[in-house]
């Protein structure tokens, strides 16, 4: 496992992520993790509850800074830096529990959020994401606390699509919402895929996870135990058994 695989040319390499080691307090909850992304690519992160993909993303975010390893955002030395700036590199986070602004409606969400991408692009118009989220479309001007949940978690990726991002995280995509609700992220899921957007993709639905996904990572106790394509995962059901317990 612990050999890179090599870099097709023209494969640009978004976020490098080496040797990872992460502790809270006396925790260590990284241990030597080596995580990559390059352009265009969708990427499973999976795990059972505490093998430390939060961790993961929270230091690849700068929201934890690791005691050893080193993250790279498209070549340029990140480990540990303000999460503001590592958003400005064109990496956009929605994290578990959302963090929408409550007194906001459903349009000044959106609205605030509007950039354009690191390179200039704006893909991602208020339009396009209205039509891409059809339900946010009947509700923009309720407040962001009148939303369900399934809803909250529409406006958080349509906010972070509004940032034109190179790379979106998703931890937890569909935590606690309705199987229709879930359907319907794993189809914008699909759509941001088909976008051009790299992805990481946390979410405890493997099945759903491996359709959109070109690439799987297994933590086990803060160490990759598998990375590997969706093919190659799912004609491996002792690891699934093993590492996901399913």
């Amino acid at each position: 496992m612990g050999a890179h695989t090599p870099l097709s040319s023209g494969t640009e390499l978004l976020i490098d992520a080496r040797g990872l080691q992460t502790y809270y307090g006396a925790s260590h909850i990284l241990r030597g993790v080596d995580f990559q992304v390059r352009r265009g690519e969708t990427i499973g992160l999976m795990g059972r509850n505490g093998m430390g993909k939060s961790t993961l993303l929270k230091s690849l975010m700068g929201l934890v800074k690791p005691r050893g390893g080193e993250v790279r955002i498209k070549g340029a030395a990140m480990t540990g830096a303000a999460p503001f700036r590592v958003a400005q590199q064109g990496i956009a986070y929605v994290p578990e529990g959302r963090g929408i602004f409550g007194n906001l409606s459903v349009k000044e969400n959106l609205i605030m959020a509007a950039r354009a991408g690191t390179q200039g692009r704006r893909d991602w118009t208020y339009e396009r994401v209205l039509d891409t989220f059809p339900r946010l479309k009947e509700r923009l001007g309720h407040g962001g606390q009148q939303l369900s949940g399934g809803e909250q978690q529409m406006l958080t990726i349509g906010r972070a699509l509004m940032t034109n991002p190179d790379v979106l995280i998703l931890d937890e995509a569909t935590e606690g919402l309705a199987p229709l609700i879930a359907r319907e992220i794993w189809r914008i899921c699909g759509l941001i895929r088909d976008s051009g957007i790299s992805s990481i993709i946390v979410d405890k639905n493997w099945r759903h996870v491996t359709q959109v996904t070109d690439r799987n990572v297994i933590l086990v106790k803060g160490e990759v135990v598998f990375e590997g394509s969706s093919a190659t995962l799912l004609a491996q059901p002792q690891a699934l058994e093993q590492f996901l317990g399913v």
